[in-house]
C-alpha cells in the first residue's frame, strides 16, 4: 500500500533505507563472487564451450599479458556472482520500492519480472546453443597451415559476452512494447501494419548485432526476433485491454466515491 500524505517518511529515513539494501546486495555479491571464484576454471571453460567445440585440435588459449588470465577470471566470477544472487537483490529492490506503490502498481511488479527473466535468459541461452556456435565456426574457417587461431581470454570473453548480452536484450521486445502499449504509444493495429518495416529493422538489427557477417548467424537471431515481434502484437492487444479495465475501475472508483460524498451531504442535511 503506497504511503499517505501523512505518512511520507522524511528524506534521511529514504537514504537509510536504500544504504542499508545496498550494504546487503553488496555482501551478497561479495558471498557470491566468493563462491564463484572457487569455481573459476569451471566457469570459464562454460563459457568458452562454443569456441572448444569448432577450434582446431590440439588448440589453446592465450593471455597476453601477466594479468590478464587473473582479471579474466575476476570478470567472469563477478558476472557469475551477480547472475546467482540476483533473486536476491531483485528482493531488496522490491523491498525498497514497495512501500511507496499503490496496489494497482504491484500486481504488474512479479509477473514484470518473471517475463522479462524469462525472457533474458532465454535470449542468452540461446544465443549461447544455437547462435554461437556457428558465428565462432565461420571465424575459425579462416585457419590453414599457414594461419592459426590464437585466441586471448580477455578478447573472448568481451566478444562471448557482449554477444549474449545482446541476445538477452534483444528478447525483452514483448515487455518493452506491453509498457509502450500501456502508455498507448502503440497498439496492436500499428504494429500489424507497420510489420514489413519491421521484419526490415530485424534484418537490419540481426546483420549488426551478431559478431559475424554470414547470413546464417543473422538469420538465426532475426528469426527469433520475428517471432517474438508477432507474440508483441498479442501482448499490445492484452495491455490495451488491461488498460481499459483499469481505467474503468477507477473512474468507477472515482463514481462512486462522488456518491457516497452526496449521500452523506443529503444525511447531514436531513439531520440539520
Amino acid at each position: 500500500m503506497a504511503l499517505s500524505s501523512d505518512e511520507k517518511l522524511p528524506l534521511t529515513a529514504h537514504l537509510e533505507e536504500l544504504r542499508k539494501r545496498l550494504v546487503h546486495s553488496l555482501i551478497a555479491i561479495a558471498i557470491g563472487f566468493s563462491i564463484c571464484y572457487a569455481f573459476k576454471e569451471w566457469l570459464f571453460w562454460v563459457v568458452t564451450r562454443p569456441l572448444i567445440a569448432v577450434m582446431p585440435k590440439n588448440s589453446f588459449m592465450i593471455f597476453t599479458s601477466l594479468p590478464e588470465a587473473f582479471f579474466t577470471y575476476m570478470k567472469i566470477s563477478f558476472f557469475a556472482s551477480l547472475i546467482l544472487t540476483s533473486p536476491f537483490i531483485l528482493y531488496e529492490i522490491w523491498k525498497f520500492v514497495s512501500p511507496g506503490l499503490y496496489p494497482r502498481e504491484k500486481k504488474y511488479v512479479l509477473p514484470f519480472v518473471f517475463f522479462s527473466t524469462l525472457l533474458f535468459a532465454g535470449g542468452v541461452l540461446f544465443g549461447y546453443f544455437i547462435a554461437l556456435p556457428p558465428a565462432f565456426k565461420f571465424f575459425v574457417s579462416f585457419s590453414t597451415d599457414f594461419l592459426k587461431p590464437m585466441v586471448s581470454m580477455r578478447e573472448y570473453l568481451t566478444l562471448a559476452l557482449k554477444f549474449l548480452l545482446a541476445f538477452g536484450i534483444c528478447f525483452e521486445l514483448p515487455v518493452f512494447i506491453f509498457f509502450l502499449a500501456k502508455i498507448g504509444i502503440v497498439n496492436a493495429r500499428m504494429l500489424s501494419k507497420q510489420r514489413r518495416y519491421a521484419i526490415l529493422v530485424i534484418f537490419i538489427v540481426a546483420a549488426v548485432l551478431t559478431p559475424s557477417p554470414d547470413a546464417v548467424s543473422q538469420v538465426l537471431m532475426a528469426i527469433p526476433l520475428m517471432i517474438l515481434y508477432e507474440i508483441s502484437i498479442v501482448v499490445a492487444k492484452f495491455a490495451v485491454r488491461k488498460k481499459r479495465l483499469s481505467d474503468d475501475d477507477v473512474r468507477t472508483e472515482k463514481t462512486d466515491g462522488k456518491a457516497q460524498a452526496s449521500d452523506d451531504q443529503t444525511l447531514g442535511a436531513q439531520d440539520g
